[in-house]
């Protein structure tokens, strides 16, 4: 079981009244807080803040919703702009990939909120590496382009995430984000700990609190601890300024961008469209993903070459219930296979993030990809549905 003494026990009454946070509860890690952000909010009067994450995230009814409406409340003479920039299944991976055109594209951003320990826990299943990988991507990504705004580590939770707690143990995502949070001394919301905390107290349950989407009384829960931040960090006094520190994993994907699979050159009968039931017709399609483009074959054999730069070349791809497994050469190097079948391919095509090659040389590639006449045992088919490339590509090693 989880030990905490009484005083740190939350006060968990999600029925109308506010858990009772401090600085000092173990769910909070203050770090240097989000002095920039009020800073521009008490000055400026106009202030972006953003959200990334999952599912959980992309909840418009959620924290994207309940932390706006108490900033607005709040600081009723600040002009605030939200993005909202959840996507349902997306890992850290994914979040470093689609960073750039999702959110850094749309203007500098005072806040940036984060969440991605649940999928990098039960969808993806990355190991502590890969996990810290995402994260600080992100994290320094954001930080090169936006040296005035601040970020908040969220870490949500799942049933195998709060028995980890309830054990005295940390679940593997868990532990890496807050590694990459401790590391560039930003704030930490465990909303974990602290239901863990309140369930042993008696003052909550999983079922109060709505599972791994939450009930709106566990987002307003959620909320008040990342609100709890907010309110217990000072405004910068204008001196101050975020020093980019060596990372914590230097093959970490700071770089990351998309790559239009329309670089690529095609032989054989791809097709490009909307990712609908005619382009797709086995597995259903999660609606925040019909607004892109795809590029789709079945067949074994059919080709792609590719040119990127980088150390890595990854996938993101819809991998529904005929999903099949690609072949991949860089450089005319030896073949390697990459099963796209995913454990949720049976009746969705599930979105996700594949690494093709890793471990490469920091410059220019050509990769050649095919269509293996191999499949996975589950699959029903040879299909490859993609919806962009990912290249971590620096331009200098300088951090």
């Amino acid at each position: 079981m989880i030990q905490f003494s009484r005083e740190l026990q939350i006060c968990a009454f999600l029925f109308g009244l506010t858990a009772l946070v401090t600085a000092e509860e173990p769910w909070i890690e203050q770090g240097r807080g989000v002095p920039q952000f009020l800073e521009t909010v008490a000055k400026k009067k106009k202030a972006h803040v953003a959200f990334l994450g999952g599912s959980i995230t992309e909840n418009t009814k959620g924290h994207t919703a309940m932390v706006p409406a108490w900033l607005k409340e709040t600081y009723p003479e600040c002009e605030f702009t939200f993005t909202n920039a959840g996507l349902s299944s997306t890992c850290s991976m994914s979040g470093a990939f689609r960073l750039e055109d999702h959110l850094l594209k749309k203007g500098p951003i005072d806040l940036l909120i984060v969440e991605f320990a649940v999928n990098d826990d039960q969808d993806a299943g990355h190991d502590r590496e890969t996990a810290i990988r995402g994260l600080e991507g992100i994290v320094r990504h954001f930080r090169k382009t936006n040296p005035g705004g601040d970020i908040i580590s969220v870490q949500f939770v799942n049933i195998p995430i709060l028995q980890k707690f309830q054990e005295g143990e940390e679940a593997v995502s868990v532990a890496a984000h807050k590694e990459v949070a401790r590391h560039y001394n930003l704030p930490i919301v465990d909303v974990g700990i602290a239901l863990a905390a309140g369930i042993e107290a008696g003052n909550n349950s999983w079922e109060t609190y709505g599972g791994v989407h939450p009930k709106t009384e566990g987002y307003s829960f959620a909320s008040d601890l990342i609100i709890s931040v907010i309110k217990n960090s000072t405004p910068a006094d204008g001196s101050e300024n975020w020093a980019l520190v060596p990372p914590l994993e230097p093959r970490n994907f700071e770089n990351g961008r998309f790559i239009d699979p329309q670089t690529g050159s095609w032989l054989g009968g791809w097709k490009f469209a909307k990712p609908d039931s005619t382009l797709l017709p086995q597995g259903g399609i999660r609606k925040g993903y019909t607004v892109y483009n795809a590029l789709r074959d079945d067949e074994p054999g059919t080709m792609i070459y590719l040119p990127f730069a980088g150390e890595m070349l990854g996938a993101f791809v819809l991998a529904g219930p005929d999903a099949g497994i690609l072949e991949v050469s860089i450089d005319d190097g030896e073949w390697q296979k990459i099963d796209l079948y995913h454990k949720h391919s049976k009746g969705l095509n599930y979105p996700r993030s594949v690494m093709l090659a890793d471990g490469l040389k920091n410059q220019r590639h050509q990769a050649a990809i095919r269509i293996s006449e191999d499949k996975n045992p589950e699959s029903k088919g040879h299909g490859a549905t993609i919806l962009f490339f990912e290249e971590n590509f620096a331009r200098n090693n300088r951090y």
